[in-house]
């Protein structure tokens, strides 16, 4: 074939290409079968209780907590530094409050600090406009805040052929007093004996950017060691009185407070984690084509989407878990508090380009650096608008009816007790006992601009 005829056959495959790719990126689809989706909306019930009364817990808990050696030894008037994380807790602001509230009632002077590790770009500025954006100022908690990027070597020790710093907040360090406050639940990036908790919060939290980027130095494998290594590191070093651990309900509701002295922390916290194992939520259904993601973002799991709901890890060397399994799971959104962190992004196969303008790189970057888990920051797939996005998904499944489709869509992978399911899967779980419809089932709607009708 003639070198000038092959250019334009050439030419005629690329424009024919374009023609078929351009409109799921554009503002159609050629086979547009997002609106032809009918959705059920259903409630997933849960049995677990919710705590009532929170002042009356965190009271109760920050007595069991100061019944602990080093708390005994507390004078009225001694400084109490409690910590403060950019996790999306269930009642955070009002169990601080209340901490803080309690430690006053009993002579102490409390103040909270910033322990979030990276978070914020492990910047004071970054610390304050978090903790700022959830609600824990001065005002609100009725103590002084604390934000810095400050830390001291308080340790060291040989672990895994090298040899391991231990780092804490300086304001921490200079308290009298330190009582933990986290959220007892399993971690998104490896599984142990300790994940996330109060060991956690000591060993990356408290050590801030210094803290999180020897944690994270030493690869995946061996994270789950290092958590009770360094954590236990900081109980013995820095004045830590105890621990107040969070568990929550499949609900996302406040289940346990429970106050831990100093020296009961080791062991009850690996109990409370099989505990919180036993409360975590789950998607109706382990297996399904389509998983969309209304929003994903910091304030509701450290990876954007907590991996133990998308049964996604996304870390070399790490396998990933067999249940649950999505084809496809396209995110559309990053939440505001997440201030520009799309961590996680890299957790699904699609995305709007609303997300992507939202990302700030360098926070996302620092993130997955610290981490070592670069994958995570892989942007996907990327689409015009939502509709764009579940037509393209559609379209790749190879679905002709789509009431074959299994699908389901949830605002954020902490909030899925109330969420819409298609046709298929709304046959395979109507009959379980704590599945309940809740309206009509509707087709999927989208306004002007493509955006999904929630």
């Amino acid at each position: 074939m003639p070198a000038s005829r092959t250019r334009r056959v050439f030419s005629r495959r690329i424009s024919k290409c374009k023609r078929t790719i351009e409109p799921h990126t554009g503002g159609c689809c050629m086979s547009d079968k997002a609106g032809s989706i009918q959705v059920y909306p259903i409630k997933v019930h849960s049995q677990s209780p919710a705590v009532e009364d929170m002042a009356h817990s965190v009271g109760k808990a920050v007595d069991t907590l100061l019944n602990g050696s080093r708390s005994r030894n507390l004078q009225p008037g001694a400084s109490v530094a409690v910590t403060a994380g950019s996790r999306g807790i269930a009642n955070y602001v009002e169990i601080l409050r209340c901490t803080v509230s309690a430690l006053k009632a009993r002579g102490f002077q409390p103040f909270v600090f910033a322990a979030m590790g990276t978070h914020g770009r492990g910047e004071a500025e970054g610390q304050r406009e978090i903790l700022d954006s959830m609600g824990m100022t001065e005002n609100v908690l009725g103590c002084p805040v604390s934000c810095s990027s400050e830390v001291e070597q308080i340790d060291e020790f040989d672990a895994f052929g090298r040899r391991i710093p231990v780092y804490c907040a300086k304001e921490a360090l200079q308290a009298d007093g330190i009582v933990v406050v986290n959220r007892v639940k399993p971690h998104t990036s490896f599984r142990g004996e300790y994940e996330s908790g109060l060991l956690k919060m000591m060993t990356v939290g408290m050590g801030r950017a210094k803290g999180a980027d020897m944690f994270h130095s030493l690869g995946a494998t061996h994270l789950a060691d290092m958590i009770p290594l360094i954590g236990g590191s900081v109980l013995r070093q820095a004045p830590v009185i105890g621990g107040l651990a969070v568990l929550e309900n499949a609900k996302e509701q406040t289940t346990v407070v429970e106050g831990i002295p100093d020296d009961r922390i080791m062991e009850r916290e690996k109990a409370l984690l099989e505990l919180a194992k036993s409360f975590m939520p789950r998607l109706p259904v382990d297996k399904a084509d389509l998983l969309i993601v209304g929003e994903m973002g910091k304030n509701y799991s450290g990876t954007g989407m907590d991996t133990n709901i998308i049964g996604r890890m996304r870390i070399q060397g790490v396998p990933e878990p067999a249940n649950p399994f999505f084809t496809y799971i396209g995110v559309l959104r990053l939440s505001e508090p997440s201030h520009g962190n799309a961590t996680g992004i890299g957790l699904a196969d699609m995305t709007t380009q609303t997300l992507v303008d939202d990302i700030d790189k360098t926070a996302m970057y620092l993130n997955c650096a610290t981490s070592g888990f670069i994958i995570r920051a892989a942007v996907p797939m990327t689409f015009a608008h939502d509709r764009a996005l579940i037509a393209a998904a559609v379209d790749m499944l190879r679905i002709d009816d789509t009431s074959q489709l299994r699908m389901l869509l949830i605002r954020s992978t902490l909030h899925i007790e109330h969420l819409w399911v298609s046709e298929a899967v709304y046959e395979e779980v109507k009959n379980e006992p704590h599945i309940e419809l809740t309206d009509d089932p509707k087709l999927l709607a989208f306004d002007e601009a493509g955006n999904l009708i929630w």
